[in-house]
């Protein structure tokens, strides 16, 4: 299982791509990949998702597919 955390902790290789830029929020964290891919993790909708389940692992917004993102914050 996946354990809540309070400590910087290196991101899962599950990204697929060097993360480039990190963005660390109070409820929601975000991850920009080398290819510009967008990847969040936190609670609920912040996180990108367009739900409000808790995502504890890094996950690709779809929202962003196509689209290259040159920064996350």
């Amino acid at each position: 299982g996946v354990t809540r955390l309070n400590t910087p902790t290196r991101l899962p290789s599950s990204l697929g791509e060097r993360a480039v830029s990190v963005s660390a929020g109070g409820f929601h964290s975000l991850a920009l990949t080398a290819d510009g891919s967008v990847w969040s993790w936190g609670f609920g909708v912040p996180a990108g998702h367009g739900d409000a389940q808790i995502q504890l692992l890094p996950k690709k917004i779809k929202a962003f597919a196509g689209q290259r993102v040159v920064a996350v914050s």
